[in-house]
C-alpha cells in the first residue's frame, strides 16, 4: 500500500488489520483509476467512504485534493487510518468519520457547505455482494448525487457478480473499468444526451 504520485510519493501507508473485512485496491488499478481523475484532483474536495486506510483518500491529498472526509466503521482500520494522517502530515486536511454511513450518511452530508468533487465508494466485497441496490441508491447514492459537484465524480469499487443497476441514485455512468475480477464504475449527475463514444468501457488485465 504505496502512495504513487504527489507529495508523499513513495510513502507506505500501515495495512489494515489482518482481521479487518477490507480488500485494499491493487496497485495498477489504482494507478488507472487516478490517471483518469488527474484533471479533477487540483483543489477538490474528497470523500472517501468505507476508507478502510486510507489509501484512496490520501493518494487524492497527495495528488493536490484540498481535503477529504474518510468514513470507516471499523474502530481497528480507524486507528490505523488515524496514524497514517497523522504519520503524512495529513491530518489538517482530513476529517474522519466513524460509524455506519449507509445509516449515518445523509444527515452527515447536511453538515457540510462544501459541494464534493470526488467521492470513492469501495465497500468491502462481502457487503457489496448482498447489497440490495435500491437501499444503497436512497441511503448512499442518491445523497450524494444531492452534493455532488456539476464536474463532480463518484468512483465505485464492485467485485464481478455485483455490477451496480443502470440509474443508480438518479446518476449516470461516465466510464467503466475492468481489472480482473474488479469493476470499477465512475458516475455523473446526467447531462443530457452524450455522445456513445464519450462513455468508455475499458478492460485492463489483473496483475500477476
Amino acid at each position: 500500500m504505496r502512495i504513487l504520485a504527489g507529495k508523499y510519493h513513495g510513502r507506505v501507508l500501515l495495512p489494515p488489520p489482518k482481521q479487518a473485512q477490507t480488500r485494499p485496491i491493487t496497485g495498477r488499478a489504482k494507478k488507472s483509476v487516478f490517471d483518469t481523475l488527474a484533471p479533477y484532483l487540483e483543489g477538490a474536495f474528497v470523500v472517501d467512504l468505507y476508507s478502510g486506510t486510507g489509501t484512496m483518500g490520501i493518494e487524492a491529498l497527495s495528488r493536490g485534493a484540498e481535503h477529504c472526509i474518510f468514513a470507516e466503521k471499523d474502530r481497528g482500520v480507524v486507528d490505523r487510518l488515524n496514524r497514517n494522517l497523522q504519520d503524512f502530515g495529513a491530518a489538517g486536511d482530513s476529517t474522519v468519520w466513524v460509524g455506519d454511513i449507509t445509516i449515518t450518511l445523509r444527515p452527515r452530508l447536511t453538515g457540510i457547505d462544501q459541494e464534493l468533487d470526488i467521492v470513492f465508494v469501495d465497500p468491502p466485497y462481502v457487503d457489496t455482494r448482498r447489497w440490495n441496490w435500491d437501499k444503497a441508491s436512497a441511503n448512499i447514492f442518491e445523497p450524494l448525487a444531492a452534493k455532488l459537484s456539476h464536474d463532480g465524480l463518484i468512483v465505485l469499487r464492485t467485485p464481478k457478480g455485483a455490477e451496480p443497476p443502470e440509474g443508480l441514485g438518479g446518476l449516470d455512468v461516465y466510464r467503466t473499468k475492468k481489472y480482473g475480477s474488479m469493476l470499477v464504475t465512475l458516475l455523473e449527475i446526467p447531462r443530457g444526451e452524450q455522445p456513445a463514444e464519450e462513455i468508455l468501457s475499458e478492460e485492463i488485465p489483473p496483475e500477476e
